[in-house]
């Protein structure tokens, strides 16, 4: 090692609450470098003469924290090096200090010894008697200048340091927001344990930036959530949810489901929410979701409890998988286009199959997807080996023969396979358009489903039952709607 940083921590209050080994440290004269002066020992560092400089300046050098930080850290290592100089941060070193873990990061490449002396307690002490905190119900401490929502546990004491002025008071609001009813109340507390200066405010989450006297010293304190519902949003607590549905305490039917019997309500929930998004229904897209994602649930814990999956390795395996299938976003590898996205796409899926036999290119094809959908995806499969037609022009010359066979079928089972060639080979035509056959067949459902409302509405308006109307009739207003349509 060519130099060393000796990092001590100045706590939390005024020099008394300095330990004995700090305390002769500060007074050894040897090179020190506080992280900011505005804290309480600072005076007494003046009155017993001892020289420090600080790194205040550099928070007006540069727009955000984490580059203040990295900046402090840097100049660090660069003065210490060839000799020893003693840094001196707020609290504990250990706590909440980022400086501190840079320089633990970066001295040993740079050949620079950091020698951690602790410190004489951190603000952590007295907010845990000021604000009645117990940690062993659960405590989470966060830094407010980089706070995220996951962070984030509503059932545990959370205290969120480095509040220093408005603007982060602002982000973390909005964060906490992400999680907690706006009416929340949250603390505000400055200055903890120190005489004169302590302050502590209890308002809606909502006002958190409203207020004026950030500093420093203050901390956000948000306090564990009593009711039930303010968890509803937080995946843990669906997993519990759907645990407790499945247990003897719960549900009758959802105790008897296996993966057998749910099968049916995957596809019906999956259909429901595609006609959500054809109505361009936000409210009921959420609420369609969340129903597919109720069977998702269901089968994980039905597969948890019978010891062959759960939920958060249906997770893992997803996150592994879109990682590994996006080098292009995760890796070293480049992709301009959607369509190189695909290829890429393909190439991995290739090479993750390799070792594994293949008896046909159909087993790529799930047995289990609607007929429409299956000869859709055996189609692809077979095109990407080549057996496909080169133009769309073949394609419609093998509607127009199958549409003749299917005239010349005599017997009933002669029409049945004939009318599944037809649509087998629309299905294909679909395909050379760019177009999804389910997605088409689903419009035209809807759009029939509307003309023959609007057939219903004109009877009920002339005071006459389908039953009584004639064909002419009914077409008149069928038409009647097409127009409509087509002046919208």
């Amino acid at each position: 090692m060519n130099g060393k940083i000796v990092v001590v921590g100045l706590g939390f209050g005024d020099e008394t609450g300095l330990s004995l080994g700090t305390l002769r440290l500060l007074k050894d004269k040897k090179k020190i470098w506080l992280r900011t002066a505005k804290h309480p020992v600072v005076n007494w560092l003046e009155q017993e003469g001892i020289p420090f400089s600080s790194f205040d300046s550099v928070y007006e050098e540069f727009a955000d924290f984490p580059s203040v930080y990295r900046e402090i850290a840097s100049r660090l290592l660069a003065l210490a090096s060839g000799e020893e100089i003693v840094y001196a941060v707020p609290g504990h070193p250990m706590v909440a200090e980022r400086t501190v873990q840079l320089l633990l990061d970066q001295g040993k490449r740079k050949g620079i010894e950091i020698d951690i002396r602790g410190g004489s307690g951190s603000f952590l002490d007295p907010a845990f008697a000021r604000l009645q905190i117990d940690p062993v119900e659960g405590f989470v401490l966060l830094d407010g200048t980089g706070l995220t929502a996951e962070q984030l546990n509503p059932r545990s004491h959370v205290l969120i340091a480095q509040v220093y002025d408005r603007f982060v008071a602002s982000d973390v609001k909005l964060t906490l927001m992400e999680v907690y009813p706006d009416e929340y109340e949250v603390t505000i507390a400055t200055a903890l344990g120190i005489e004169g200066m302590e302050e502590m405010v209890t308002l809606p989450l909502f006002e958190l930036d409203r207020v004026e006297d950030f500093t420093d010293l203050t901390s956000v304190y948000v306090p564990p959530v009593k009711e039930e519902k303010a968890l509803y949003r937080r995946f843990e607590y669906l997993v519990e949810v759907i645990r407790h549905l499945r247990s003897p305490e719960g549900c009758p039917w959802d105790r008897k489901q296996t993966h057998q019997s749910l099968r049916p309500y995957l596809l019906e929930e999956a259909y429901e929410f595609l006609e959500a998004v054809n109505q361009e229904d936000a409210d009921a897209m959420a609420d369609e979701l969340g129903d597919v994602l109720l069977q998702v649930m269901l089968h994980a814990q039905i597969a948890s409890e019978e010891g062959t999956f759960n939920v958060y390795d249906v997770i893992g395996r997803l996150n592994d998988k879109m990682i590994r299938r996006h080098p292009h976003v995760f890796g070293e590898q480049h992709a301009e286009t959607a369509e190189d996205v695909k290829v890429n796409w393909e190439k991995i899926k290739a090479k993750e199959k390799e070792g594994h036999q293949e008896k046909s290119v159909m087993d790529r094809v799930s047995k289990h997807l609607p007929a429409l959908m299956m000869a859709f995806e055996q189609q692809k499969q077979a095109a990407k080996v080549g057996f496909d037609w080169e133009k769309k022009e073949e394609v419609l010359e093998k509607v127009q023969e199958e549409l003749k066979e299917l005239h010349q079928a005599r017997t009933a089972a002669e029409q049945e396979e004939e009318l599944g060639d037809l649509l087998f080979v629309i299905v294909n035509l679909s395909r050379f358009l760019g177009v999804d056959p389910e997605l088409a067949l689903l419009n035209a459902c809807r759009k029939f489903e509307r003309r023959f409302r609007h057939i219903e509405n004109q009877a009920a308006l002339h005071n006459q039952r389908l039953e009584d109307l004639t064909l002419e009739k009914m077409d008149e207003w069928w038409n009647e709607a097409k127009q409509k349509e087509k002046h919208r």
